[in-house]
């Protein structure tokens, strides 16, 4: 049994024309804006969505959710559970001023600058039989591991014949 998905329009990473609408936002950003970039990237927050990927197994006592967050800190995740609902948000924002708004003053004066921002984040309904109360979460080599145990009621028992 697979948790469900709840994934919003920005978040399809899987999705071919939103794959190469990117792309071709990032060539347009390139090509008129100089210093690269989604012409189509939400300017509000200076990036857009990351894709990292996520998968999500399970065995008889628990639920595996593993995310690839590669060069985030453990300070920068941030894991909530609530009302059934697991998030994950990752968060790295940008060092100095935003390209194409440096002065000339500036004292770093880059010729490409693409780790402006990065921003992950993902949301996953948990099924009823997750014990809430006992969830680990561990970071290790660009990994987000996040247990998930199972409640006692749902898991399998043996059942001995007489």
């Amino acid at each position: 049994m697979a948790l469900p998905v709840r994934v919003s329009p920005s978040q399809r990473q899987s999705d071919p024309f939103e794959l190469a609408r990117r792309d071709f936002g990032d060539l347009l950003g390139r090509f008129f804006g100089g210093a690269g970039g989604d012409l189509w990237a939400d300017e509000r927050v200076g990036g857009r969505l990351a894709p990292f990927g996520v998968d999500i197994r399970e065995d008889p006592d628990h639920y595996y959710v593993e995310a690839d967050l590669p060069g985030f800190r453990k300070e920068e995740i941030d894991l909530t559970l609530e009302s059934g609902n697991l998030t994950i948000t990752a968060e790295k924002r940008r060092q100095g001023p935003v390209p194409g708004t440096e002065s000339r003053t500036d004292k770093e004066d880059y010729l490409l600058r693409e780790r402006r921002y990065e921003r992950f984040e993902r949301s996953f309904t948990l099924p009823a039989n997750v014990d809430e109360q006992h969830v680990q979460a561990k970071l290790e080599d660009g990994c987000l591991v996040v247990t998930l145990n199972k409640t006692e009621q749902s898991k399998p028992k043996k059942i001995n014949l007489t």
